[in-house]
């Protein structure tokens, strides 16, 4: 009886039988979601490329915002052209492209058709400064605001600290558009209460006073705040849920969504030409 015997060869050696290559079977892989995102991100800006999507001669892509800008593509450099990538465009709505406010702290996903208008609400996206009767430009991250109030309005914002403190608003019958902002800091947060005297019509008068919240609407939610103006045996009283910096006050103050009174009652509760009114901020 013979008996065959196998030797087992080296790595890369041969047997001495023919050898076929065949290229190498993949099993259980998937492209992930950032894979495919990866493939709509615009030459020119970096952000994605979105339906409709158009393309040049090549197949090279760029962004709805960066194509008017351009006469060649950024990639290959020939004419740009109308021609649309309807085979991307398919794939785009199947893919969930990250907020534009990731760095900032969004986590969100989302489809091309509700990218937009997540941006435009989104919690994360820069806040503007919120002195009113500013011409301020400036923009920045939430957690940047108070430095920018505390450089450049440190002389005219007052600073508190407590859950329940009394903002002194002074000389309020001094004529024209007056604002008068205090920054009450309380529970980890800061709010910031803007009170404003605007003229309404042939030199009638109103006041306006609300409270914002630095941060989002969904931390506004967890508080309320109520204003109060004490004086000669009357009393007036306002509680809502505070704005969030995110939400402009003039919004409010269109609404009649705050504390509303003209310069005849305001004058019940001055001493002096000043008010005094009391402020509390509550956790619900």
């Amino acid at each position: 009886m013979s008996r065959l015997t196998e030797r087992a060869l080296p790595t890369g050696t041969s047997n001495g039988a023919p050898s076929s290559r065949r290229a190498p079977v993949l099993t259980g892989t998937t492209v992930s979601n950032n894979d495919l995102a990866s493939l709509f991100e615009c030459p020119v800006c970096f952000e994605y490329v979105l339906p409709p999507i158009t393309q040049c001669k090549s197949g090279h892509l760029v962004c709805g915002n960066c194509r008017p800008k351009l006469t060649r593509c950024p990639t290959c450099r020939v004419p740009l052209t109308s021609i649309r990538n309807l085979a991307m465009e398919k794939v785009a709505n199947l893919v969930l492209f990250p907020c534009k406010y990731t760095s900032s702290g969004c986590g969100k996903t989302m489809p091309p058709t509700e990218k937009a208008d997540h941006e435009e609400h989104c919690e994360f996206r820069p806040c503007r400064c919120p002195c009113p009767g500013t011409s301020c430009g400036w923009q920045g991250s939430m957690d940047a605001v108070v430095p920018h109030l505390m450089q450049h309005y440190n002389e005219s914002i007052i600073t508190l600290r407590g859950e329940v403190v009394v903002f002194l608003a002074v000389n309020i019958n001094l004529a024209g558009t007056l604002e008068w902002v205090m920054l009450q800091s309380c529970f980890g947060f800061h709010f910031l209460l803007v009170l404003e005297k605007l003229e309404i019509y042939d030199g009638h008068q109103k006041f306006f006073a609300v409270v914002q919240l630095i941060g989002t609407r969904e931390q506004a939610e967890n508080f309320t705040y109520q204003l109060e103006l004490n004086g000669n045996r009357r009393r007036l009283s306002w509680e809502a849920t505070p704005l969030s910096i995110h939400e402009g006050i003039a919004t409010a103050l269109i609404n009649s969504d705050c504390l509303i009174f003209d310069s005849e009652v305001a004058e019940l509760f001055a001493e002096n030409g000043n008010l005094s009114i009391d402020v509390t901020i509550s956790m619900c």
